[in-house]
């Protein structure tokens, strides 16, 4: 079943209403975690930034959530604040709900590009932002950089009833995942899995079919799915990212990522599939 769109309640370009009294939601991040109040299990709402005992280094507004106004924010210090405290997004899949989530990868990536975008990458001078529009530009030589997306693939290989299952030699190393990496340039999205596939795993596949896509803010990533069928060759880890590889039937699957990510969205579909 297709996930709810990030712009079903959330408006990115409505103009900022200063009079608006009803509160904002405030997403504060502290060395790229964010601060969630345990009693809720939300990230604060308030009327303004001066309710809580925090500096900010950068403060940009994000659009409208439900009609209320979103804010990124970005503290230099972390302050005890009480029945609060600062989480990796990682360990907020089943925590936050689904839009708040959503929009906290926004807000992280977007609170990231405007931090290291100070100063022009071409002749080094101080970059304004446009007004309208989420970019940089250089007011001296004209160069401009809006917030970077990297494309990556990751694949669900099927040959029969089994699902080919990698272990990364980084990361949760204890744990089988789906090949997966970055789009190099001058090469299409299945070119991407060709190419990752045999690197990786040493297989050629065919039969690729595209199958869904997730924002991935880790640190600025577009997660684009994938299925694909084995073809021909032998396992071959690279050893490098890869320490090992299996094939796996659906009963054997275990430890799995959470649904709300395209890589447990492809296992689940696998797993539907070829149950007996």
């Amino acid at each position: 079943m297709p996930k709810k769109s990030i712009y079903y309640d959330y408006q990115p370009s409505t103009p900022r209403d200063e009079k608006t009294d009803s509160g904002s939601y405030y997403f504060i991040f502290y060395q790229d975690k964010l601060l969630i109040d345990h009693h809720t299990n939300e990230i604060p709402f308030l009327k303004n930034l001066n309710q809580l005992p925090v500096e900010p280094l950068r403060e940009i507004y994000l659009g409208q959530l439900r009609r209320s106004p979103c804010l990124v924010v970005e503290i230099e210090s972390c302050l005890e604040l009480s029945g609060m405290s600062f989480i990796d997004l990682k360990e907020l899949y089943s925590i936050l709900e689904y839009d708040i989530y959503l929009l906290a990868g926004r807000a992280i990536q977007i609170i990231n590009w405007d931090k290291n975008h100070q100063f022009c990458g071409k002749c080094g001078s101080s970059t304004g932002t446009m007004e309208g529009e989420m970019a940089k530009i250089c007011p001296d030589c004209g160069h401009f950089n809006y917030p970077r997306v990297s494309p990556a693939i990751i694949t669900a290989i099927v040959k029969g009833d089994k699902l080919l299952m990698a272990r990364h030699t980084y990361g949760i190393t204890n744990r089988y995942g789906l090949v997966a990496g970055f789009l190099e340039p001058g090469e299409t999205l299945e070119e991407a899995v060709q190419r990752e596939t045999a690197e990786e795993v040493g297989l050629k596949v065919k039969n690729i079919e595209y199958f869904g896509s997730q924002p991935w803010p880790y640190p600025h990533s577009l997660m684009v799915g994938f299925t694909a069928e084995y073809d021909k060759g032998e396992i071959k880890v690279d050893g490098k990212e890869i320490a090992d590889a299996r094939w796996f039937k659906a009963s054997k699957i275990q430890n799995r990522p959470y649904s709300i990510s395209i890589s447990g969205e492809l296992i689940e579909w696998f797993i539907k599939k070829y149950s007996s």
